[in-house]
């Protein structure tokens, strides 16, 4: 998979691309990310890349010239490019483990880091093929989400994690949260390992694991059990749960 991500501070990708499993990930080349800066398409001696809002108002606007110049170097003409443009923008869909799925699946994918106000309202409606917001609030720009995004998607794709399973059982991977996880030692500060961990019954590990990130999910987020694809037994498993509660 390529990624490419244009934005007028790349300054902001360089430790955070350098690190850890995504890092590993492009050592290894299952992603290709490639940042681009969107200043040296800006306009005029001083490479402008923001102006006033027509009918007045705060803040700037990115023009739309940088934009398009750098989406045409970057994923071609635009009646034939061959990237999904997506715009990181807070009043884009929120990003789900669906979508990340989703753009995982896809060989190219180019981000657009919006700044200021905004960028003007035609490169939207000539290139992006849809928004992502990482949540209801604004930040000073699209590099953080960027990053949220990058992350979310990398470690999906095939090869990245050690463990495949660990995106499997993540949190939000099957519509409820995760279940809680121990390690050595089996005491610390007072507090034990759940016994049912120790015993090497796997059937009933399983289940055990299953009531705790059923619970999780019904004390925190209640509403994703609504369009989670619960079995019969999770059902079984939240009466008893209630039940426990009630008592």
């Amino acid at each position: 998979m390529r990624i490419d991500v244009l934005t007028l501070f790349p300054g902001i990708f360089t430790g955070p691309l350098d690190e850890s499993i995504i890092a590993k990930a492009r050592e290894r080349e299952l992603v290709d990310i490639r940042v681009h800066d969107l200043r040296p398409y800006g306009l005029g001696r001083h490479r402008v890349c923001d102006d006033a809002p027509y009918g007045g108002g705060a803040g700037m606007v990115m023009r739309p010239e940088p934009l398009h110049a750098a989406l045409q170097e970057v994923a071609g003409a635009r009646e034939q490019k061959n990237a999904w443009i997506v715009f990181l923008s807070p009043q884009g869909k929120v990003l789900s483990h669906a979508k990340a799925k989703e753009l995982a699946e896809r060989p190219r994918v180019v981000m657009i880091c919006g700044r200021y106000e905004g960028m003007d309202e035609r490169i939207r409606e000539l290139w992006v093929d849809e928004e992502i917001s990482i949540g209801d609030y604004v930040l000073t720009g699209g590099e953080l989400p960027a990053l949220v995004v990058i992350d979310t998607v990398v470690r999906l794709l095939p090869g990245v994690l050690g463990n495949a399973e660990s995106a499997i059982n993540d949190s939000h991977a099957n519509g409820i949260f995760d279940y809680p996880h121990y390690t050595r030692p089996e005491e610390f500060e007072g507090m034990r390992v759940p016994e049912i961990l120790l015993s090497g019954h796997h059937a009933q590990i399983e289940r055990w694991r299953r009531k705790q990130a059923l619970k999780r999910t019904l004390l925190c987020r209640p509403e994703l059990l609504q369009s989670a694809p619960l079995t019969a037994e999770d059902q079984k498993i939240i009466r008893e749960i209630q039940q426990e509660d009630a008592e």
